[in-house]
């Protein structure tokens, strides 16, 4: 059952989904390049993957055009068309939910993902068509914020087969890393998956969705110590701020600062200067 498929209750205000403009742009996008991959191929043959897809060869021969050009290429007929199915069935919620810049953000966190992951998990030698990135860090995204959500749900007689969310984003980094292991040469699209499933997982916990990670901790007891920053008068900053970190300057040095109390004294040009 997706999201946008549910039943309102008669309490409740309507859900108005908006019009998911980023994401028919992205499917828009995908379409017109994989046309124009499919002519150049045929009218240039081994332009594309020379030129155009991720390789090493093409970083140290500093074409570093290939960072963009790569997230818009698919290896096959099949591999476009399931990228473009998944991204379109599960962006529309996921750009509902996030909306349109963080959903864009969310893309192309996940198709720099892939590609950094590709350059580190696999062979020099091989060439990656990456558009496995960006769609990966959807479906992460989709199974972060909505886990328990069915993507398939098939009933015949007495047997009933239920495809949750977080199960299929589970089995997709199941495979990928299989494939990993067992496909390392030549031209790949798999190895865009797990940098994908990385950035979009991380990005989206970033967002506040999912079970908090000790980044997500961090930025967040940094925004609440700069909020409780902001309160406090000028006197009550000088006080339970500014006078421990002087006194320990006097004991023992500038050079035995921490950072956060490096940041006390920045802060202090701010609130007290």
């Amino acid at each position: 059952m997706r999201l946008s498929r549910g039943k309102p209750s008669i309490f409740a205000k309507p859900w108005q989904q908006s019009r998911p403009l980023v994401l028919l742009a992205l499917v828009a996008l995908s379409v017109a390049s994989f046309v124009t991959e499919l002519f150049l191929d045929a009218y240039q043959p081994g332009f594309v993957r020379e030129y155009l897809a991720l390789s090493d060869r093409g970083l140290h021969d500093a074409e570093a055009w290939q960072f963009v050009t790569a997230p818009l290429l698919f290896g096959n007929p099949w591999h476009f068309f399931a990228s473009v199915v998944v991204l379109y069935i599960l962006g529309r919620d996921i750009e509902s939910i996030l909306g349109q810049r963080q959903f864009f953000y969310l893309f192309v966190s996940g198709a720099i993902g892939g590609e950094l992951g590709h350059l580190f998990l696999m062979p020099s030698e091989t060439i990656l068509y990456a558009a496995s990135g960006g769609v990966a860090a959807v479906l992460i995204a989709y199974a972060t914020i909505l886990p328990e959500l069915d993507l398939v749900a098939w009933r015949i007689s007495r047997f009933s087969f239920h495809l949750k969310a977080k199960h299929a984003a589970v089995a997709i980094s199941l495979v990928s890393l299989v494939m990993l292991v067992i496909d390392r040469h030549g031209a790949v699209i798999h190895s865009a998956i797990p940098g994908g499933l990385a950035a979009g997982w991380l990005y989206s916990n970033l967002l506040g969705f999912g079970h908090p990670s000790w980044l997500r901790r961090l930025f967040q007891k940094r925004r609440d110590t700069a909020e409780r920053v902001q309160r406090m008068s000028r006197e009550e900053f000088i006080e339970m701020e500014i006078n421990p970190v002087l006194e320990k300057i006097s004991r023992s040095g500038m050079q035995s600062l921490t950072r956060a109390e490096r940041r006390v004294l920045a802060q202090a040009r701010e609130k007290v200067g």
